[in-house]
């Protein structure tokens, strides 16, 4: 997740304990066999990827998936997650340390590991589901749709309750959730409660969710879920990537840890998470309209500081302040809630020394602001507002759906625009491995201002790390405009890549791009595309950070 990403969810809700981040950062499964050609083959094969691909993930499971036998599951509370980033996968090991905590029995299963016996046995389970898009599943429950959610099932002693997290900025709100929901009542299970919405993290209705999961315990006392600890960065360097470009600036970006070296830990593909801040004209500004000078103290998050610093972090009220009827600045603190935080995927790897992003500063007409733009929160703090060597509240996020597949996997690597972030870090990675069958195809605006990280492309293909690397201006004279072009240009190539047991990995805008890559992938694979690129999900061998 490069460019600026909706968190959807605030981090102040969630807890991560030791445990949850380390059932959260196990590293990809392997993937299974190489396809081969050939129709007659293709259902066979398609069974052999999807039963290859789920044994070899079963063994690279979070920490808290105990291995309870199925037998068991009468007895036993089963927590499912289907997760595209990690977020619902965090909140089912939370979920798992609350009811255990409670003394309950229970088992936490990824929805592509659940069965039809599974859900027979079972009496009392909860799903945790996240919707992507417009109202797309999570590449982890595309099998399970396709082969249990078709048709009802015989669920009559099941009873389960619903979390669905979602955006409701999309169409088709919390659309696997409610359709999960829909398909667990046609198969006669019953409902503890009704299914919770989540938009975008809203902190209410996770609570609500954990004050549901005390009912279910009998009452039991479950306290909050700890906020994250988020650690200051250095703002080290900001660099323009694109001058002269027709698009918005994007910045190369360098942080590192102002106290402790060892929060230099993940792995390609992880995520970070960045507290922003109001620019010092807006707090000044607000602060007009309250009234309250800036150098009041106050109390916010649990440390003391001046008035304007708080606000920097914090949300205004749609009402305004006069209308919040708030008499004091610490009253007014305390009625604002937290800004949400923003994601970005990395760039780097720890062996670097410092962790690097990829932003696009995000620009609005805004008649009100001097110059008639108004830049994104995040984007605009990280790109503009702080100055280099300020310090960045951050957090790296575990994103294991996106992790690198085994060094022996030929890998193709397919973005655009800020997206090249998490297939840099990638390609990075295996460069450092010595695994140098790998393809990127990359598209963005113009070759002369938009070939970010050209340098690095070069000297990956010097070097025989990048054996292919294919690009698309949308700006340039030619045919090959958009990246998905250049995908279906490649086909054949693509289809022999993918018979010698090559992954696919896509990072890049989920508006336009992916679906675009999506289906030329499917053209690409033939007439049984779509069902291939399925049996790659299932295995592990066609994975997507969007945004």
């Amino acid at each position: 997740m490069s460019a600026t990403k909706i968190s959807t969810f605030h981090w102040s809700t969630l807890g991560l304990s030791a445990t949850s981040v380390a059932g959260a950062a196990l590293a990809w499964a392997s993937p299974a066999r190489p396809l081969m050609a050939g129709g007659v083959l293709l259902a066979y094969l398609a069974g052999s990827l999807a039963v290859i691909g789920a044994h070899r993930r079963r063994a690279h499971r979070p920490a808290f998936e105990a291995n309870l036998p199925d037998a068991a599951l009468e007895n036993t509370t089963l927590v499912v997650y289907a997760s595209q980033t990690g977020f619902a996968e965090l909140l089912a090991a939370n979920t798992v340390t609350a009811l255990r905590n409670a003394g309950m029995a229970v088992r936490a299963i990824s929805i592509d590991t659940l069965t039809a016996d599974m859900l027979a046995a079972c009496r009392q389970a909860l799903f945790i589901v996240s919707t992507t898009g417009e109202g797309d599943v999570p590449d982890s429950a595309s099998g399970f749709t396709r082969k249990l959610m078709h048709d009802a099932l015989t669920l009559p002693y099941l009873r389960y309750g619903v979390l669905a997290l979602g955006d409701r900025s999309y169409a088709d709100f919390c659309a696997f959730g409610h359709r999960l929901t829909h398909w667990l009542a046609a198969s006669g299970a019953q409902a503890l409660f009704d299914t919770i919405e989540v938009d975008n993290g809203d902190a209410g209705a996770i609570r609500h969710w954990q004050n549901q999961l005390s009912v279910i315990a009998g009452g039991a006392q479950i306290a909050d879920w700890e906020p994250p600890k988020y650690t200051p960065w250095r703002l080290q360097s900001r660099t323009l990537l694109n001058p002269g470009s027709a698009g918005a600036p994007a910045f190369h970006l360098s942080l590192v840890p102002e106290h402790d070296a060892t929060s230099l830990d993940w792995q390609a593909g992880d995520i970070v998470e960045i507290g922003p801040r109001h620019s010092a004209e807006f707090v000044s500004a607000w602060l007009r309209d309250t009234g309250f000078p800036a150098s009041a103290p106050v109390q916010c998050d649990g440390e003391p500081m001046m008035l304007a610093q708080a606000l920097a972090s914090r949300m205004p009220s749609a009402a305004g302040a006069h209308a919040m009827a708030v008499h004091t600045p610490q009253a007014l603190v305390d009625a604002l809630v937290p800004l949400p935080h923003r994601e970005y995927s990395i760039a780097s790897l720890p062996g670097d020394g410092q962790l690097d992003l990829l932003v696009r500063q995000a620009r609005y007409t805004d008649a009100a602001q001097p110059d008639g733009v108004r830049l994104g929160l995040a984007s605009g703090w990280l790109t503009q507002h702080a100055n280099v060597g300020t310090s960045i509240a951050l957090r790296v996020r575990t994103n294991r759906a996106f992790h690198a597949p085994p060094d022996d996997v030929p890998l193709i690597l397919i973005g655009n625009g800020t997206g090249l972030a998490g297939l840099r870090a990638h390609l990075k990675s295996r460069a450092a491995r010595g695994a140098h069958r790998n393809w990127l195809l990359f598209g963005e605006r113009n070759a002369r201002h938009d070939a970010f990280f050209a340098d690095d492309i070069a000297q990956w293909q010097r070097d025989g790390v990048l054996a292919r690397a294919d690009f698309a201006w949308s700006r340039d004279a030619g045919d090959v405009r958009y990246v998905q072009h250049a995908v279906r240009n490649a086909a054949s190539d693509i289809c022999e890549w993918i018979d010698t047991g090559a992954a696919i990995y896509v990072c890049g805008s989920l508006q336009g791009m992916a679906p675009a890559v999506h289906s030329a992938l499917i053209e690409a694979l033939g007439r049984e595309g779509a069902a291939t690129l399925d049996a790659l999900t299932e295995a592990g061998r066609y994975r997507r950070d969007v945004y």
